[in-house]
């Protein structure tokens, strides 16, 4: 049976990692910050007491930027495999807490290579990387061979954190790997993060208990897949022989202003849009209401205006290709809040 330490583990993905690791008979660690609100509405569902379940998620407290205490853990575990998906990883308000982005987004990664170096662990390691890293696109789309063009304290901090794994790798020798992964969404994705924000918002103003929907950059494209299938993609990437950097995404693009639109047509609403720039508003073509406006807050001092992957790599090495589109994963977010809601 094989350990894992999955770091971020209340979060999106590591919800969905914890899932398949236990469905996998893995022992599963999971790291999480303390804090004053029990936040595990995304690992909930799973059990917490070994003493009733051999297969349960065992919770730890602990924290990126606390090096003695990931030593002691990663120490005492000494764990077949860490996935760190651990990070401040709102890209908007990267920019108003620059330092502590790059503190647990930069440092703390580092911080677990030195933990595995200093354990003479086995420990297979993989980093969360992120389609930021390309930033202002040099070419469309975007590979592993892709120069990184990062633009903001988030995509830089990553940056620095793609690089140290790559160092560990080639000076240890390291079995340590980044997922280059594009944007991937879900119902547990964090209500804060564009997509979900709108299908919370979209079915809080069907309830009747929310009036609008206030964005930024509408025109914004992304690359946007499934969480669980990209989870299964951050597994495959630590089985391999060798650790390889490896671009996980759909190879589709589709705009915000696209989700929007297939957000309210899920409950039967036609958008359709009037003016241009911080004017610009999202109409109820039934109604003539405005569902939709533009709060110039939203948009980011530096702009990433196209993000487009090319995942021929994860299917020639790990046989891995995406199953659910783009409508679909609207369309499971919006059923999942409007049951919510």
């Amino acid at each position: 049976m094989k350990t894992a330490l999955i770091t971020g583990v209340t979060g999106q993905d590591g919800s969905y990692l914890a899932d398949l690791l236990l469905e996998k008979d893995y022992t599963v660690y999971g790291l999480r910050r303390r804090s004053s609100t029990h936040n595990i509405e995304n690992i909930q569902h799973l059990q917490f007491d070994p003493h009733v379940n051999k297969n349960s998620l065992k919770l730890l407290y602990g924290d990126l930027s606390d090096s003695s205490n990931l030593n002691r853990l990663i120490d005492k575990i000494k764990p077949d495999e860490i996935y760190n998906l651990a990070a401040q990883s709102h890209v908007r308000v990267s920019f108003d807490v620059p330092e502590y982005t790059a503190d647990v987004d930069a440092l703390g990664p580092l911080r677990i290579l030195e933990a595995i170096r200093e354990s003479n662990a086995a420990t297979r390691f993989y980093q969360a990387s992120t389609s930021e890293l390309y930033g202002d696109v040099l070419e469309t789309p975007q590979t592993e061979k892709t120069p990184f063009n990062p633009q903001s304290p988030y995509a830089i901090a990553k940056h620095y954190a793609f690089q140290i794994v790559k160092n560990y790798r080639e000076a240890y020798n390291l079995y340590a790997c980044n997922g280059i992964l594009f944007n991937h969404e879900s119902p547990r994705r964090g209500p804060t993060f564009v997509t979900r924000k709108i299908t919370v918002t979209v079915a809080r103003i069907v309830k009747k208990m929310q009036e609008r929907l206030y964005l930024g950059n509408l025109d914004a494209k992304r690359d946007w897949g499934y969480a669980p299938e990209f989870v299964e993609a951050m597994w495959q990437m630590l089985q391999q022989e060798k650790p390889e950097d490896i671009v996980i995404g759909t190879g589709e693009t589709h705009s915000v202003r696209e989700f929007v639109e297939h957000a309210f047509a899920y409950v039967n609403i036609a958008i359709v849009w009037e003016n241009q720039g911080v004017d610009e508003v999202g109409i109820d073509k039934k109604t003539g209401k405005t569902l939709v406006s533009i709060d110039p807050y939203y948009y980011r001092p530096t702009e990433v205006d196209i993000l487009l992957s090319d995942p021929s790599l994860a299917k020639k090495k790990l046989n891995w290709s995406p199953k659910t589109r783009f409508k679909e994963i609207v369309e499971i977010m919006m059923k999942s809040d409007l049951e919510k809601v």
